[in-house]
């Protein structure tokens, strides 16, 4: 399927613009990473502790925050998450894993005690677990005349903290009277729900994440490794398969895709998370793919037409290949954006990554991959030029077969073939 047949823009004459706004994305983002002493990093690479909170209606933002910073040592991070949810992430800092696991639990108590009712010795049905549950509930229900064996009584409190953390109530009840529908609740057991247990507007039980310093660190190094690792096998392979200056070329190009990348992270003040190496990691495959793509094709052209400029032989590539580039990353695109709609808090920034990485992806292979593949050549002509090297070689794309073009006219050239091709 081709949506474009013939095209014939002048792509690297229009270079400049993007070149300008890359280096424009560039400086702000490394600006704002030097401002900031670096990316903002999740829990996974820092250490800490993260805790989504749920609400029946909109978080109390400054409530929370002010009756948490009373009982830790450092300010806590209170945030929303931006798919228009009632929930809040609730993150703080600690040296080791002790202060961590107390921070979470002066994050628990000091949720209950400001919007819970602690005092009235009923147990937090949308924070209690199964186990507590069952606990709670024997000696009432046998007082109640509700003849259940602990075995029955254990399933009962699963069935009963199933439904809550089922979506679209997600941990959060509004009324006990819900659990009608749950099987083998009759009103008997209702009944001894409402005296036993009361429903605070808010669930903390779940997605609760604890990584200690060391691990963080250790995870931070691991994701950068990654991504150097990844990066230096791409210029390996493409080094192999075509020349040195087009592995340089992408792997440039990559380079430029994910500083951007990060860079617009931290001009937004996002987290760095795993999910968001994994963008990146994503990132990088899915631009040196459409890097070598026009690679390939440039290479085909060069063997076809070995004469021809090779700016217009790029031009020409990049218009061949132009219908798949825009199904491939058009489809792509449309996929991340619905993810980053919909697809919640958790690929949040997973998706923001690939939105902002496809796009400066796309355009960085042919505005400064393939750029930066012609810079060279002519730099090369002209060096050659100036020493006085004669006509200059028509610049091609090495690998399974390379090309150079003879001098013509008069001298030791003449009379012998225009192109002299070896492997």
């Amino acid at each position: 399927m081709e949506l474009f047949k013939n095209t014939n823009f002048d792509f690297l004459g229009k270079k400049w613009p993007f070149i300008i706004a890359s280096l424009v994305l560039t400086v702000l983002g490394l600006g704002s990473l030097a401002i900031k002493g670096g990316p903002r990093y999740g829990i996974e690479f820092k250490g800490g502790m993260l805790m989504t909170v749920k609400f029946q209606g909109a978080p109390p933002l400054d409530q929370v925050r002010s009756s948490l910073s009373k009982v830790l040592a450092s300010p806590p991070s209170v945030e929303t998450f931006e798919n228009g949810s009632n929930e809040i992430a609730i993150g703080t800092e600690g040296s080791d894993d002790a202060t961590l696991a107390k921070n979470r639990q002066l994050v628990l108590d000091t949720l209950s005690k400001t919007f819970g009712h602690p005092d009235n010795g009923k147990l937090d049905l949308n924070n209690a677990s199964a186990g507590s549950l069952a606990d709670r509930l024997r000696d009432p229900l046998l007082k109640a005349g509700v003849s259940l064996s602990d075995p029955q009584i254990d399933q009962l409190s699963a069935a009963i903290v199933g439904y809550r953390n089922q979506p679209p109530r997600s941990g959060l009840l509004a009324s006990i009277d819900e659990l009608h529908s749950v099987t083998g609740v009759t009103p008997q057991i209702i009944g001894v729900l409402k005296d036993q247990t009361y429903l605070p507007p808010y669930t903390a039980a779940r997605d609760i994440e604890i990584v200690g310093p060391k691990v963080g660190a250790d995870m931070r190094t691991s994701a950068i490794q990654a991504t150097l690792l990844a990066l230096a096998g791409m210029l390996v392979y493409i080094w192999f398969r075509f020349e040195w200056i087009y592995g340089a070329a992408a792997v440039i190009a990559v380079f430029h895709d994910t500083i951007i990348t990060i860079g617009i992270f931290s001009l937004f003040n996002r987290e760095i998370t795993l999910t968001v190496i994994a963008a990146l990691l994503t990132l990088v495959g899915y631009s040196m793919n459409d890097t070598i793509v026009i690679f390939d094709r440039i290479r085909e052209n060069l063997h076809l037409n070995r004469r021809e400029r090779l700016v217009d032989v790029i031009n020409r590539s990049v218009n061949q290949t132009l219908s798949r580039t825009v199904m491939t990353s058009g489809l792509t695109f449309l996929t991340v954006i619905s993810l980053f709609l919909f697809g919640g808090p958790v690929l949040h920034g997973f998706s923001f990554a690939l939105v902002a990485g496809i796009i400066v992806g796309t355009y960085s292979s042919v505005y400064i991959a393939s750029p930066i593949v012609l810079g060279f050549h002519d730099f090369m002509d002209a060096r050659k030029k100036g020493s006085g090297g004669g006509a200059p070689a028509v610049p091609v794309a090495a690998g399974p077969v390379r090309q150079s073009v003879a001098k013509s006219g008069t001298g030791p050239g003449a009379g012998k073939s225009p192109v002299k091709m070896a492997k």
